[in-house]
């Protein structure tokens, strides 16, 4: 039982913690708004308003209205995913995760005029974690990823994400025989804008890892969970 209060402790401690500071941002954001600037969109003590100049906002229009072209983000997540048994796997994989990842918009907004209007984006997320079921082990993965961000208009920015790299395990038989493998991710989720330029974000993963026939077994690990993150744009 004792691994299991420790994955605990370790998994859902930073979820809470991600969860509460970003609430706590959340509250003084609204309480207080975001203090004007030389460049605010508020009117000035003169009386005169001043446009904010393209190069400090990372909307093309508006808030949820699509990125510009070359904002960039950086982001944390922790989450759990659980093992399943398909394409051969012949034991559960439950794995206690976390990741810091860095992004970029590859161009403006596409689709201008229907529903799939959005930002494709290019990032690359490192992955590290533990499995604590059926054993403990380690896992580290390294995979550049492909987004498409959906423009709402509205502070929540759908978004699916595809991804593959390369990954580095202690986990073994029956289902993987090496420590170098490889890893397949597909997710979906959102990301919720607490301000102009952060979010926090809840999405659902599929997580993939084999080696491609490098070594035996080659089984495989699949598994499915959800990811909560904070995300910072500039």
């Amino acid at each position: 039982m004792a691994i299991y209060y420790l994955c605990f402790l370790r998994v859902f401690l930073p979820i809470a913690a991600v969860l509460v500071s970003t609430f706590v941002v959340m509250l003084c954001t609204e309480a207080f708004g975001e203090p004007p600037g030389p460049f605010s969109n508020e009117f000035s003590r003169t009386g005169y308003s001043i446009s904010q100049p393209l190069s400090t906002t990372i909307w093309q229009t508006g808030v949820g209205e699509g990125f510009r072209s070359g904002t960039q983000s950086i982001g944390l997540g922790t989450g759990v995913t659980f093992g399943v048994l398909m394409f051969g796997g012949e034991q559960r994989h439950d794995l206690a995760l976390s990741t810091v990842s860095y992004g970029y918009m590859l161009g403006d907004v596409k689709g201008v005029g229907h529903w799939y209007r959005g930002n494709w984006e290019l990032r690359l997320e490192l992955m590290g974690g533990a499995q604590f079921q059926e054993e403990t082990s380690w896992v580290v993965a390294l995979a550049p990823h492909l987004r498409y961000n959906f423009a709402t208009g509205t502070r929540w920015v759908p978004y699916v994400d595809a991804g593959a790299g390369i990954a580095l395990t202690g986990i073994r038989e029956p289902d993987l025989g090496g420590t170098f493998e490889f890893n397949l991710q597909a997710a979906t989720g959102f990301n919720w804008f607490i301000s102009d330029k952060m979010a926090i974000s809840i999405e659902g993963r599929y997580l993939h890892i084999s080696c491609a026939g490098l070594h035996n077994p080659n089984n495989g690990v699949n598994t499915v969970g959800i990811i909560f993150g904070t995300t910072w744009f500039f």
